[in-house]
């Protein structure tokens, strides 16, 4: 028995003495995580817009209009012929006013005798035949000869500006849309 007693002394100082009060229990503690406000996403930092380019003013009717006065003076074409003026193309290395190159050389024609100019819609009408575009500008000439046949022109008027664009020079060239010949051409200084 004795043997039980030191047992259960033993047992009563390994868990302590119940005649000691027990220490107060303080609550837990309870730990709330901060809220971190959410960092604003910062806009990207703006890229320099670039600058477009300088377009220059060129004098397009000045420059058209010597080449089509010596146009004009073809031999061989008869007053009244019909005339298919597509709009100028732009073989230069930059961009250029190409709208207003069309329009000079609308105007430079719009008072002549020799030849009576496709009207605008019509040439419309016949491109969307063609199933091109109303803005393609035919860069082809056969492209621009096929569309002369279908509204019954008898010339073409094929211009481009080519070369650099600080110094442009314009090349036209009137075909027989019957054979495809070249009767006249010419070529000048884009005036500054």
């Amino acid at each position: 028995m004795k043997k039980y007693l030191f047992v259960a002394l033993a047992a009563l100082v390994l868990t302590g003495c119940p005649s000691r009060p027990p220490e107060p229990q303080q609550p837990p503690v309870i730990v709330e995580p901060v809220q971190q406000p959410e960092p604003k996403p910062q806009p990207p930092a703006p890229e320099p817009v670039p600058q477009p380019p300088k377009l220059q003013q060129l004098d397009w009717l000045g420059s058209v209009q010597p080449l089509v006065n010596d146009m004009l003076k073809t031999d061989g074409v008869s007053t009244g012929s019909v005339l298919l003026l597509d709009s100028v193309k732009n073989n230069t290395n930059g961009a250029l006013q190409i709208s207003q190159a069309t329009a000079a050389l609308h105007q430079a024609l719009a008072s002549n005798q020799t030849f009576s100019i496709v009207p605008e819609a019509q040439l419309a009408s016949a491109k969307q035949t063609l199933g091109l575009s109303a803005e393609d500008s035919l860069g082809s000439r056969s492209k621009a000869i096929g569309l002369a046949r279908i509204v019954n022109a008898q010339y073409v008027l094929y211009s481009d500006v080519s070369g650099d664009v600080k110094a442009p020079v314009m090349d036209m060239q009137l075909m027989l849309v019957q054979s495809g010949e070249i009767v006249w051409s010419g070529n000048g200084n884009v005036k500054q």
